[in-house]
């Protein structure tokens, strides 16, 4: 049963980073939809906004019909999103096809965490929690491996038939081997919070993206009025979640310092490396010209960094306590992301994988840890609501990087770009203007290298810009981290203490 769900999980998870690899294509008017980089922040974001806001709904609608029974159909939902996904006419379908993707995701997770907490015994629960958690790593490593191979050798949508196969098993195994506990007592659907948050976010990343399209952005009233319309729909869902008596999304452990803090801190992790990933890509396969393979190469060594640092950091941290180890960790994450001031087209890619594994340990040391301490913060009956609101901060994280760093990086390449495409007439500089991809199309259309190559200088530009954005932010929310944590706590929470809480953290 336990490889099953392991099996399962994985799908969450490569895609994550599989469509990463495809970005290149899907922007290049040439070879895939020509979407512009409004529409590529939506294609990723639409995937983690659904997954992040769909979450307690959907434990709570196991708690009702029974886990297997909503995993069955996170798992059916997910193979005809990726079908759709596949074979999207354009970018406005993959978006809608890439949400019901989250939605499925969202339905599998906890689902499957439930099954495993009703059916262990407590001696063989610890175990079976890390062996599924251990899914996460297999599947980033995964995602961007199998995206290239598929990439370089059939066409963008392939990156998403992978699933089929996966799903496919993943139901008959579950037939043959999966229980279908449920709840005596049922928790609330919760289809307030859950229309007001997932509106919310939207409007919020709508606006977020939307002013990166227009150097005027902020005077239209489609970008400040949704921003500010999607704030006060989260500031709503706060206090509906505050009065209600079993709130699905429960606001009162922020009244936790350290729990506070250390969402905090994992929200501004998420928010960079998100963003890294999402203009990694086009740094690689645009500027570098790469094929999907080497790049997905190129990101393995960041991979199995994080896999090797999240049991040292659980080590590091249980000796000398999560402030000095996770704070640390996330400081040299930043300090990493900062010297992507020194990548060039021409930088060596041994110096940028060398960079990518330190970066990537470092984040395992910095996650691992930091997690673990956030549930060990909060008395035993409260561990599942706090793992269930770290889980969603998480995915909050990752929606606002691609919303604003992908903003960064659209805004600074246009305003680089512009004085090379003055001379142009107005029909091509318009198409050349939205994207590196855009613009390296009409460069190759008209016969201009030195437009190409103006393109690349303007993305590698706006590249430094972005990761210098993203650095700001994460070194923050070190310093929040640091700062919560420091000195020991009367029960020592600062610590890894306890092989139950750190496998529940995990989740």
């Amino acid at each position: 049963m336990l490889s099953v769900l392991v099996f399962a999980a994985i799908l969450i998870w490569i895609d994550t980073t599989i469509l990463g690899i495809a970005l290149e294509r899907l922007a290049d008017p040439r070879t895939g939809l020509g979407a512009t980089p409004g529409e590529l922040q939506w294609a990723v974001g639409s995937y983690a906004l659904l997954f992040a806001t769909a979450l307690f709904a959907a434990g709570a609608l196991g708690d009702r019909y029974g886990h297997r029974t909503i995993l069955v159909l996170g798992l059916l939902l997910f193979g005809a999103a990726s079908v759709w996904a596949a074979w999207a006419g354009d970018a406005t379908a993959l978006i809608l096809a890439r949400g019901l993707m989250g939605l499925g995701g969202a339905m599998m997770m906890p689902t499957s965490m439930a099954i495993i907490g009703a059916t262990f015994p407590p001696e063989r629960r610890n175990g079976a929690i890390a062996a599924w958690s251990a899914s996460s790593g297999v599947g980033v490593a995964l995602g961007p491996l199998l995206g290239g191979v598929l990439v370089d050798h059939f066409w963008w949508g392939s990156v998403f038939l992978v699933n089929l196969p996966v799903v496919a098993l993943a139901l008959i195994g579950i037939a043959w081997t999966v229980p279908n506990p449920r709840l005596a007592s049922r928790r609330r659907a919760d289809p307030i919070g859950l229309a007001l948050s997932t509106t919310g976010l939207a409007l919020l990343a709508y606006g977020l993206i939307e002013a990166g399209q227009d150097t005027a952005a902020w005077d239209r009233p489609q970008v400040w009025a949704t921003v500010l319309g999607g704030l006060a729909l989260l500031a709503l869902f706060v206090v509906v979640e505050w009065r209600s008596d079993a709130p699905s999304f429960d606001p009162r452990l922020f009244r936790n310092k350290r729990f506070s803090a250390g969402n905090f801190a994992l929200a501004a992790l998420f928010f960079g490396i998100t963003g890294q990933m999402f203009f990694g890509n086009f740094y690689l396969q645009g500027a570098r010209d790469m094929s999907a393979l080497a790049t997905g190469l190129t990101f393995l060594p960041g991979a199995l960094g994080v896999a090797v640092g999240s049991p040292l950091g659980a080590r590091l941290a249980a000796r000398y306590g999560v402030g000095p180890v996770s704070g640390t960790g996330m400081l040299i994450v930043a300090a990493s992301f900062a010297l992507n001031l020194t990548f060039d087209v021409d930088t060596s890619l041994f110096y940028f994988c060398a960079i990518g594994l330190v970066s990537g340990t470092a984040m395992g040391v910095a996650i691992a840890p930091t997690i673990a301490a956030i549930i060990a913060v909060l008395p035993l009956d409260r561990m599942g609501a706090g793992s269930a609101v770290n889980n969603t901060v998480r995915q909050v994280g990752s929606v606002l990087g691609i919303a604003v760093l992908g903003t960064v990086l659209a805004g600074t390449y246009r305003d680089r770009i512009a004085p090379a495409l003055a001379a142009l007439p107005t029909a091509a500089r318009d198409a050349a203007a939205p994207s590196a991809e855009h613009t390296r199309a009409v460069a190759a259309a008209a016969s201009r290298p030195d437009l190409a190559s103006a393109a690349d200088d303007a993305f590698i530009a706006a590249m430094h810009v972005t990761a210098v954005s993203a650095a700001v932010v994460m070194f923050v929310g070190a310093v929040v981290l640091i700062v919560a944590f420091r000195g020991r706590g009367a029960a020592g929470v600062d610590r890894v203490e306890s092989a139950e809480r750190v496998a529940a953290a995990r989740v």
